[in-house]
């Protein structure tokens, strides 16, 4: 039997699941009763709806419809301090090596344009679960077995548990707040968002989660997405519980572009002036973003460019264009992506991101590139 590690619980790393799935054989075209462990079925000729039970011997029943399932019985119970009792779930992609029909996934994440979905839960009262979003990625196009990044779009929580590892801050995607939380179950990695309060209907960007995650360096352009599922963890109770509504889109094309080797840094010409930089910020009471451009203001020409300063207390950045933005506490260091490395004296480059605030908003005031200062513009 195939097993991941997949939620944890206030008390520590205990949870464990397995996720494999049993094809029924044929598409629900009405309601379908599975209650088989790992039995799953096709819904729309397109979205996989799988039952997954591998926290208890305890029999669970999902009904699957046309647009999602219902939990129907949930007789299973595990204590808070351990695994919860399943994952029942719909997804698109690949999942131990059950593709979904027609499925454009594994696909690269720098050859992705757009990802999108809309959901919709139900929830019931007494019951300890959570309404869990996953979105798995890996650096190879896999198929079967354990990827090794997992994000958890946490929409909602009852009871006492929690995501993986620990709270690392906050980001605002979608116009919501989420705290983020970082660790490992020891089988992947995972970075889960935590929303503050239920949320029983989204339009998600998946792909601004996925390029937050890039941004905190846990991935990058060169590794698949490889499904995307919505469903419910239950520890204790569940019965009732519902994704009404599921769909998902992941186009190709590529908005995020392909990862390369930045052509080497050469310092910038010695002396005063050699660059300068334009910051401009618009904040709000907990974000800001920030457009920056950089000026070669020298006579020669820039192969490749690393720009370094610091943040004021209170900022953190969340997402980034145009170019690589890594932060460490509050220094931030911002690298050339391979088309715009190269800047000819009086070139300009410019580059943005989305950041979290806590407090009041004040720009930096400092920067260097490739090592040398540069004056404010």
């Amino acid at each position: 039997m195939r097993r991941i590690l997949r939620a944890i619980t206030a008390v520590g790393l205990l949870a464990a699941g397995s996720t494999v799935a049993v094809a029924l054989g044929g598409t629900a075209s009405a309601d379908t009763l599975i209650c088989e462990q790992y039995g799953s079925t096709v819904i729309q000729n397109r979205y996989v709806v799988q039952n997954n039970r591998w926290g208890t011997t305890a029999e669970q029943c999902i009904n699957v419809t046309s647009s999602g399932f219902e939990i129907r019985t949930q007789n299973g119970s595990s204590p808070t301090n351990g695994a919860p009792t399943a994952y029942p779930s719909v997804f698109v992609g690949c999942h131990y090596t059950n593709c979904s029909p027609g499925t454009n996934l594994p696909i690269q994440v720098s050859q992705i344009s757009s990802a999108s979905s809309s959901i919709n839960y139900r929830y019931v009262s007494g019951a300890t679960y959570n309404a869990s979003y996953d979105i798995w990625l890996d650096p190879s196009p896999k198929r079967d077995g354990v990827n090794q990044m997992e994000i958890m779009i946490w929409l909602n929580r009852q009871g006492s548990i929690q995501p993986i590892g620990s709270p690392v801050g906050n980001a605002n995607i979608d116009g919501r707040n989420w705290e983020v939380w970082r660790g490992s179950n020891g089988s992947n990695n995972v970075i889960s968002y935590l929303s503050p309060s239920a949320i029983s209907s989204a339009n998600l960007n998946l792909l601004a989660f996925i390029n937050d995650t890039r941004n905190r360096g846990a991935i990058t352009n060169s590794w698949y997405l490889t499904s995307i599922q919505a469903g419910f963890e239950p520890w204790q109770g569940g019965a009732g519980l519902a994704v009404t509504n599921f769909s998902a889109a992941v186009n190709g094309g590529g908005n995020n572009p392909p990862p390369t080797t930045n052509p080497p840094t050469t310092p910038p010409p010695s002396g005063s002036g050699a660059c300068a930089v334009k910051y401009t910020a618009n904040s709000w009471n907990n974000g800001f973003t920030a457009d920056v451009q950089i000026t070669n203001t020298g006579s020669s020409t820039v192969n490749g460019w690393t720009l370094a300063y610091s943040l004021p207390s209170g900022q953190q950045i969340t997402s980034s264009w145009n170019a690589t933005v890594s932060q460490s506490g509050s220094s931030v260091t911002a690298r050339n992506i391979n088309w715009n490395g190269t800047l000819a004296p009086g070139a300009t480059a410019s580059f943005g991101y989305q950041g979290s605030l806590s407090g009041s908003y004040s720009s930096p005031t400092s920067f260097t590139l490739n090592g040398a200062t540069c004056t404010r513009s």
